[in-house]
């Protein structure tokens, strides 16, 4: 039987948390169609919550989680979108398939497919295409379990260090927490990337000297 997956990220961009990257296993696309699944970032909460439920309940899924801390050490190495491929790459190996279709994180779609093969060696078929969440139906899917995962965690952190909102640098609560958190104890918190410009900002101008210190 031919088998294959859809691969989608949530969490590249933000500031505060982790990233992850889910993949939907499949034997016919149109059956996942079939659930009414859409991109993630159009859905509401419930939606999403409501449709990963019978994501998971109906096809095989699989998810890697990479903290703030371990995208901080990995940038040290590899561009961002390297670690992206890489973990596409990681799912799609749980998932053996015949072809995985992935969103590129490259401009160059092309490149971005040759990136993720490279990692996941074998005979799997990579199909790279931007906005792949939204004319795939199976990368829909992935990325509302994406999605979902990461709410998962970011309601667990916000357990650990207060509501912070979103995490993405967007979000004027995340940027005051930061903010706040920095300033009462000099370092950034561990569940930020530390190597982010945003973090490196805002640690440079509460680093700077002002009037009141001399």
């Amino acid at each position: 039987m031919y088998v294959i997956c859809g691969i989608d990220e949530a969490g590249k961009g933000s500031v505060l948390g982790p990233m992850v990257v889910a993949g939907v296993l499949a034997s016919d696309m149109a059956e996942v169609a079939a659930t009414g699944v859409a991109d993630s970032k159009t859905l509401s909460r419930k939606r999403r919550e409501s449709l990963y439920e019978v994501i998971t309940g109906k096809f095989v899924t699989a998810c890697t989680i990479i903290s703030a801390q371990e995208i901080d050490r990995l940038r040290a190495e590899i561009s961002m979108n390297e670690i992206v491929a890489r973990a596409h790459a990681d799912v799609i190996r749980q998932l053996p398939c015949d072809t995985a279709f992935v969103d590129a994180c490259d401009v160059n779609a092309e490149r971005y497919g040759r990136t993720v093969s490279a990692y996941v060696g074998g005979d799997c078929s990579i199909v790279s295409e931007h906005k792949a969440d939204v004319r795939f139906p199976l990368v829909s899917a992935a990325s509302v379990v994406a999605k979902v995962t990461r709410d998962r965690c970011i309601d667990g952190l916000h357990e650990e260090f207060g509501n912070f909102g979103s995490g993405y640098p967007s979000d004027p609560y995340t940027i005051r927490f930061l903010e706040t958190y920095i300033s009462e104890f000099t370092r950034p918190p561990s569940c930020a990337r530390s190597s982010w410009e945003t973090t490196r900002r805002i640690m440079d101008r509460l680093s700077q000297p002002s009037l009141f210190d001399f």
